[in-house]
């Protein structure tokens, strides 16, 4: 949502507004970059916030995670109630920045230009993480501090600086995110991330909470599955659709699809 307000302000500051002609080459490259980077710092900057101010009391203090659940809510509506105090409840325009025009089609699918920036947006976004996790210094601090926090802390990892910079990297990419989200749909509303938060939750247990991987298998995966369901049942039937996808891998894998087995996380 954060995101998604800072693009949409970044493109009135560049002087696009709704109703202006679509842009082309250069000038559609660099107004995408600019109002991404606006984007992604916005809400990289309120991720550190949030942490600084909601989360990491409760460490100092050794809160159980339930709390950290239930700040996460209350931090959810905070932030959504002060968008809809400063911007109202009502739906916003996005400026059309990116003619949607179909490309080609497949199987009777129509891949349009906005489809396409979506999807190799984010497998790049993602591949980005994956390589920083997986190879740099700070990325084997985030794994060893999820694995064991106290062992890590005792091998020298600054617990507070990987958790905060966790949040920064969740933060940088769900404004990249809220750009897309805008580019696709055209609308900023101040709950517009409630429900893909919510999505993006349910893609992380499907894939296994805590692997990047899975969680990018996962929000593919929910994301066919949804599209099927709406297409059989219509579309009123997406998000229930969504959901009981939720509960039937709580109940049958909880470990997700690509998730440690139980027996292996024993030994």
């Amino acid at each position: 949502m954060v995101g998604i307000f800072a693009s949409l302000f970044a493109l009135h500051g560049l002087g696009v507004q709704p109703g202006d002609p679509t842009l082309s080459g250069a000038a559609l490259m660099g107004t995408l970059l600019v109002v991404t980077l606006v984007a992604m710092a916005a809400s990289g900057l309120t991720a550190v916030a949030m942490e600084r101010i909601a989360y990491r009391p409760l460490r100092r203090r050794g809160a159980p995670r339930l709390a950290a659940l239930i700040t996460a809510i209350g931090v959810s509506l905070f932030l959504q109630e002060l968008f809809a105090a400063r911007y109202g409840r009502d739906e916003l325009g996005f400026p059309r920045v990116l003619e949607k025009r179909q490309l080609l089609e497949i199987a009777g699918a129509n891949v349009r230009s906005d489809k396409v920036l979506v999807v190799v947006a984010a497998l790049l976004l993602m591949v980005a993480l994956d390589r920083f996790v997986n190879r740099s210094r700070l990325g084997r601090g985030i794994r060893a501090t999820a694995q064991d926090a106290e062992t890590a802390a005792l091998m020298g990892v600054d617990i507070n600086r990987v958790v905060m910079l966790t949040f920064l990297l969740g933060g940088l990419l769900a404004g990249a995110a809220g750009t897309l989200y805008g580019v696709f749909f055209e609308a900023a509303r101040y709950n517009i991330g409630f429900l893909p938060g919510i999505k993006a939750f349910t893609a992380a247990v499907l894939g296994g909470i805590g692997n990047i991987r899975g969680a990018l298998v996962g929000g593919l995966s929910l994301g066919l599955l949804e599209n099927w369901g709406s297409t059989v049942l219509g579309g009123e039937w997406k998000d229930v659709f969504a959901f009981s996808v939720l509960v039937l891998v709580l109940l049958f894998r909880p470990t997700g699809l690509l998730g440690e087995s139980l027996g292996k996380a024993r030994a």
